[in-house]
């Protein structure tokens, strides 16, 4: 590999990884699209920035930058809480209007001059390593590589520093209060953090990989744990393998590389969602067969505790009077037999003291309404599930 490949790599990585952690947050508080608000609304920030500059590489376009963001947020939360809209009317409100001040500003009097929306929003990460930082004459590498450095380096620091102030707000506001925190300053500190990430990176990769890769790797992690710690490790390694193999498949490709690692991302996520052990769509659905199969045996043991006769209890029952399909009535006759809930004796089917105790104490829940509880009291009786 060249050096320019390895530190292309290394800036989509690093911007990965920053763009993760505020990012692991925003998705538990039900605010993945305000970074897309954001990706956009600092538009207008940047042009005033230049026009009191002169100069695109200034550090006040990211300090001006960051401030429209969290104006952004604050105009979105002002909107919302008036309770004439909700808080995605309000974001589709706010964040047109900010980018296209800025559209207006940058065509009426920056015509002249390299910044336009495509170079505002499209950041191009094969581009990155030629725009060099030289302190003193000396190429100490690309300057994205830098700027997005240090802002990692402030989240990881304001990371440990305020980690337990932002878990108990972002899961229990009442209680971060009661506790001497305020939830205003850290939601507002989260949305600079925000605000800031996002403009040190888009500059690199564009504002549409900035907001995959704070949103995505948060998502995915979201349907694999409910640890804060391990929700945010794994979406720091699920930003960086996108990153890495989402640059090899645009170098196999021929094709962009944002694109391409934004497509690893949608390909991780949904691969998740179809796999993860507890959220995903085929554990549900196993589950839901495994409920109906549970319910469908409570309901036949049900029928047993209440007749007596002995062609009330005949196998063939199942099918005539009931009618249960054969694949169905063998599926609950099995699972029965299964966990000793049952016992056949010339096709006569009748209640093992196990099964009389388990339907006993069903019929106890479900007449006192604590259906829930059946739930617990199958995990007791089940060896085998439906």
């Amino acid at each position: 590999m060249s050096n320019a490949q390895i530190e292309i790599q290394l800036i989509a990585c690093i911007v990965a990884i920053a763009c993760a952690i505020p990012g692991t947050f925003l998705v538990l508080r039900k605010m993945a699209m305000i970074s897309d608000a954001i990706s956009h609304s600092i538009l207008p920030g940047i042009v005033v920035g230049f026009f009191i500059t002169q100069d695109l590489n200034s550090p006040l376009l990211i300090l001006l930058a960051a401030f429209t963001g969290i104006i952004t947020v604050v105009l979105v939360e002002y909107i919302q809480k008036t309770g004439l809209v909700k808080e995605d009317t309000a974001i589709g409100l706010v964040f047109p209007t900010l980018f296209s001040i800025g559209v207006i500003l940058i065509a009426k009097n920056a015509n002249d001059v390299h910044l336009d929306v495509d170079a505002v929003l499209l950041g191009e990460l094969a581009f990155a390593p030629f725009d060099r930082l030289r302190i003193s004459g000396v190429d100490v590498g690309p300057k994205s590589l830098w700027i997005i450095g240090s802002i990692l380096l402030i989240t990881l620091g304001l990371l440990i520093a305020f980690f337990k102030e932002l878990k108990i707000s972002t899961f229990d506001k009442g209680l971060a209060a009661s506790l001497g925190f305020s939830p205003i300053i850290i939601h507002y500190g989260l949305m600079t953090v925000s605000s800031i990430t996002t403009v040190g990176a888009f500059d690199a990769v564009g504002a549409i990989l900035v907001v995959a890769l704070m949103i995505a790797p948060a998502a995915s992690a979201y349907l694999l744990t409910t640890d804060l710690k391990l929700m945010i490790i794994y979406s720091i390694c699920f930003g960086v393998f996108s990153a890495i193999s989402g640059y090899w498949l645009a170098h196999g490709l021929d094709a962009s590389i944002a694109g391409s690692i934004t497509t690893m991302l949608g390909i991780l996520f949904l691969v998740i969602y179809l796999f993860a052990p507890n959220k995903g769509i085929i554990a549900i659905l196993y589950r839901e067969k495994q409920q109906r199969t549970e319910v469908s045996l409570l309901t036949f043991l049900l029928h047993l505790k209440n007749h007596k006769e002995i062609e009330e209890r005949h196998v063939n029952h199942l099918n005539e009077h009931i009618n249960w399909q054969k694949v169905r009535s063998k599926t609950v006759l099995d699972l029965a037999l299964k966990n000793n809930m049952i016992s056949i004796d010339k096709n006569i089917v009748s209640l093992t003291a196990k099964g009389d105790e388990f339907t006993s104490q069903a019929i106890d829940y479900i007449i006192t309404n604590e259906d829930t509880q059946i739930e617990d009291m199958k995990d007791d009786f089940f060896l085998f599930r439906g």
